[in-house]
């Protein structure tokens, strides 16, 4: 299956609401960090995406959408092996956005002596993608927000085209439907994973940690 949907945007930009709407709006399964953290093929294949070794087609056989890392720190090489795809850039504000990754993944993924051994495989991978990729390698907040502002102005440039679609939470359900030609639900946008909640879900180990 070749995806519909390509994500762009970060994680912390609410990508586990997103991931929620798009499969309501019947462009599920969609694929997100949830969908790696206790799967070890995807674990590897996410590794060796980041060692420019992608298998595209067979990380995400069977799924519709892809949103949150580990697919939109290489969302452009996936548009460019799936053409077709649309592009949703879950966008937030760079100071807030800031405020909340360096307080949540970032610490997460630079404390590597807290990692527990189940996950270390998982935390190496996020650690390439992340890191080493999105981040191009830099963890000071001047070059994490560049890294941060030059992805949104790459999916922009594909927005001004009509390619792309910059998307906010805050906007509802419309902007979205409208982008991908489809109804609007008469229920309330998904509201997912706020900080208090990431913590909680990762001193649990659960999956959830990446919206």
């Amino acid at each position: 299956m070749t995806l519909e949907i390509i994500g762009a945007g970060f994680g912390r930009t609410g990508t586990y609401s997103l991931k929620a709407a798009l499969e309501r709006l019947g462009f599920g399964p969609c694929h997100h960090m949830s969908e790696v953290i206790d799967r070890a093929e995807q674990i590897r294949l996410w590794c060796e995406v980041a060692e420019g070794r992608p298998d595209f087609a067979r990380i995400f056989k069977g799924y519709r959408a892809a949103v949150d890392f580990p697919v939109s720190a290489f969302w452009k090489d996936v548009l460019a092996a799936m053409p077709g795809g649309r592009v949703i850039l879950s966008d937030r504000d760079p100071d807030q956005w800031y405020a909340s990754f360096s307080q949540t993944i970032l610490p997460l993924i630079l404390d590597k002596a807290s990692w527990p051994e189940a996950r270390r495989p998982w935390f190496e991978m996020i650690n390439k993608v992340i890191i080493g990729k999105a981040l191009g390698g830099r963890t000071d907040r001047d070059g994490v927000l560049a890294a941060y502002r030059a992805n949104v102005m790459a999916a922009r440039e594909l927005a001004s085209e009509g390619r792309a679609l910059v998307f906010h939470s805050s906007d509802g359900w419309k902007p979205l439907c409208d982008f991908l030609g489809v109804e609007v639900p008469d229920e309330p946008y998904p509201k997912t994973n706020a900080r208090a909640e990431f913590f909680a879900a990762a001193k649990a180990g659960a999956k959830e940690i990446a919206d």
